[in-house]
């Protein structure tokens, strides 16, 4: 039976990775004549002008966490979609809570594991919370959907969901000429960063990496977060006011990435980095820390790429200035074309 209804839900779209994925699925499942709603916290934020043409909005009165708790369930009552759609680890909550609300009501739930089942920042109590918890996942999730072979594997075993679990990469970013805003870029060679200002991309590192890097080079991070202020701070204590630059989201990287001499990716944890394969798709090596499991299925040879231990700062800046003289690696196409119609597929079996 065809899933004719999607819902899936968001707290913002403030310009994390999970959202504009959340997006670009919306707009395949919209394109191949499907019905979609996104009941979102606030519909603000550097994302929204990546809302698909008849993607339906559902306001849940506010963006934070347990205003979710609170309406979801509702809005899942009374609009009755076929199947709904956790975008990421992040909101897994909410659908545990969906299903103990709605009980034998409620649609199947599809989520995707969008970060690493074991977080850099946690230690050992904390640690073993995230364990406990994955392992409830199966109790109340239909399906789970991890974006590469290795990442399902750590996932399947961590909610014990071996047999109910796919791998489906995320739709490609696609270069928009009418979205592309590109900040003008500084003179000289360019490390370049794409990512939320936040805890878990650690972009501290990467700034107190110039110091070890050759005197010409520019630090350029696109991207807006809670951490600004700490990196800006950061910067001018150490002086680097000139050599590192944050001028914010932009709605399309890749012609940035384009003009990197390399992209560095110095977080705790992620789940598959896009932006590793963003950045190879326009032949530009990256340099990424040992984060998650998909970085080396993503740095897949050494020509495309350099993977370093997470606090090794010399390695980090000893990496990222072989690559600013190396050659650049042929460009790598991105998967993920048909992610939105294998979604689909999912959803119909499921319902």
């Amino acid at each position: 039976m065809p899933a004719d209804h999607i819902l899936t839900f968001a707290q913002d779209l403030a310009g994390g990775g999970v959202e504009r994925a959340q997006l670009r699925l919306a707009r395949g499942w919209l394109a191949a004549g499907r019905r979609v709603t996104l009941a979102i916290g606030d519909s603000r934020g550097a994302l929204a002008g990546e809302i698909p043409p008849g993607l339906a909005i559902e306001p849940m009165g506010g963006r934070g966490y347990a205003r979710q708790l609170v309406r979801l369930p509702a809005i899942v009552r009374h609009l009755r979609p076929d199947a709904v759609f956790c975008a990421g680890n992040h909101y897994t909550l909410v659908a545990a809570w969906l299903r103990a609300r709605l009980g034998a009501e409620c649609p199947p739930i599809v989520a995707k594991m969008s970060n690493a089942t074991q977080r850099g920042d946690h230690g050992l109590l904390l640690g073993t919370g995230q364990r406990l918890w994955l392992a409830q996942h199966g109790r109340f999730l239909d399906h789970l959907v991890a974006m590469t072979p290795a990442t399902a594997a750590q996932a399947a075993r961590a909610t014990r969901m071996e047999l109910r679990t796919s791998v489906i990469p995320n739709p490609p970013a696609l270069h928009d000429d009418a979205a592309a805003a590109v900040p003008p870029l500084p003179a000289g060679r360019i490390v370049l960063g794409v990512g939320r200002l936040a805890p878990q991309k650690r972009w501290d590192r990467l700034v107190a990496a110039v110091p070890a890097l050759p005197a010409d080079v520019q630090v350029v991070i696109l991207g807006e977060g809670e951490l600004r202020g700490a990196l800006e701070r950061q910067v001018r204590d150490a002086g680097l006011a000139g050599r590192v630059h944050l001028p914010g989201h932009v709605a399309d990287p890749l012609p940035a990435m384009a003009r990197a001499g390399v992209l560095a990716l110095p977080s705790d944890y992620e789940g598959v980095p896009g932006v590793l394969r963003e950045s190879l798709s326009v032949g530009t090596p990256v340099v990424a820390t040992a984060c998650s499991p998909s970085v080396q299925e993503i740095v897949a040879t050494p020509a495309h790429g350099s993977i370093v231990a997470m606090d090794d700062p010399a390695a980090l800046a000893a990496a990222l200035t072989h690559w600013l003289d190396a050659p650049r690696p042929v460009p790598v196409p991105q998967p993920g074309s048909d992610s939105a119609a294998r979604y689909l597929a999912l959803f119909d079996a499921l319902t």
